[in-house]
């Protein structure tokens, strides 16, 4: 008789083992098939983010995707401060996510991509002929020239223009000129790609973007020494010189950041409505396809890719960090 007990809860559990697996099984691949899948991110990420969800709508075409371009910064306080819904934030700064983000409203924060600043210009530009990565200073500083950069308070290239300026004073050995080149721009934005428009209208003659969006919008480009681009871990210290005070996670507690090498993140909110899905995308991301349409845009992945928080990492995501 107690035999037959024992073999009736031992049937039992292999039933719910079964069951529940295949239920949980369910769960998940309903979930990353069908509903919508919210993603904010840098204006920097438009193009090449939206070839990864091209790919992910063949695998998944259930799947509504929206995605909201803004300078990364903002899009963190859409999160932080406005409590918007949100299932993937991709930023041009992984410290943007670390400082405005991390322990609140995100736990892990996975580092997968590099860039570097650039100075964009169309055959239009006044002076397009003869601008070098050797005068470049002289030219934009030009009383009949008018460049843009976006808001540092919004987006990280705002700051790394700013950081760009104090870097060139050092590498050319100019006393006063980020302050120069600081009082001459007037074109400011929430993000760098806002500007594309003015520069292509002819109403702005340079940009300062990353390197990447202007290969994807096919711009003539000054490239900038690996002293001053903010691209280079050989010169990190250097960088690190460059200071730009931001705005914090409260009003009037303002950020110091400090200058360095480039590096993109990607992280999923811990309230994410469409979790499974967001897991599906940043899996599709951080796999070969997703580096190739990455680098195929003009971005640099990192090989491999690291995260904070590696304890709290989704067990669909650890693969692509063992």
């Amino acid at each position: 008789m107690v035999r037959n007990v024992w073999v009736i809860v031992a049937v039992a559990a292999v039933v719910v083992a079964v069951f529940g697996g295949v239920a949980a099984y369910w769960e998940i691949t309903s979930a990353a098939a069908g509903g919508e899948l919210v993603i904010f991110h840098a204006g920097s990420l438009s193009v090449p983010f939206g070839e990864v969800s091209a790919e992910f709508e063949k695998m998944y075409p259930d799947i509504t995707i929206k995605a909201e371009a803004a300078g990364s910064r903002m899009c963190a306080r859409k999160i932080s401060e406005l409590g918007r819904a949100c299932d993937v934030m991709g930023s041009a700064d992984y410290k943007v996510v670390g400082n405005l983000l991390m322990g609140e409203h995100v736990d892990f924060n996975i580092r997968f991509a590099l860039n570097e600043m650039a100075i964009a210009y169309t055959d239009g530009s006044r002076c397009s002929v003869d601008i070098t990565a050797e005068n470049w200073y002289d030219i934009l500083a030009g009383d009949d020239v008018a460049f843009g950069r976006s808001d540092p308070d919004m987006d990280p290239c705002g700051y790394r223009t700013l950081m760009v300026f104090q870097l060139a004073e050092k590498h050319y050995e100019i006393p006063g000129l980020a302050a120069r080149l600081r009082a001459k721009d007037r074109h400011i934005r929430p993000k760098e790609t806002d500007l594309l428009a003015l520069l292509e209208a002819g109403e702005i003659d340079y940009l300062f973007i990353y390197r990447s969006v202007a290969v994807q919008h096919g711009l003539k480009t000054v490239l900038l020494p690996d002293e001053i681009n903010l691209k280079s871990q050989a010169h990190a210290a250097l960088y690190n010189t460059a200071v730009v005070e931001v705005s914090g996670r409260r009003p009037g507690e303002p950020i110091t950041r400090r200058g360095e090498p480039m590096v993109y993140s990607v992280t999923i909110p811990m309230n994410a409505p469409n979790r499974r899905a967001a897991e599906a995308w940043v899996a599709l991301l951080l796999s070969e396809k997703g580096r190739e349409i990455m680098e195929t845009n003009g971005q640099r992945c990192m090989r491999p890719a690291e995260v904070d928080g590696a304890d709290r990492l989704p067990d669909s995501l650890k693969e692509f960090f063992e």
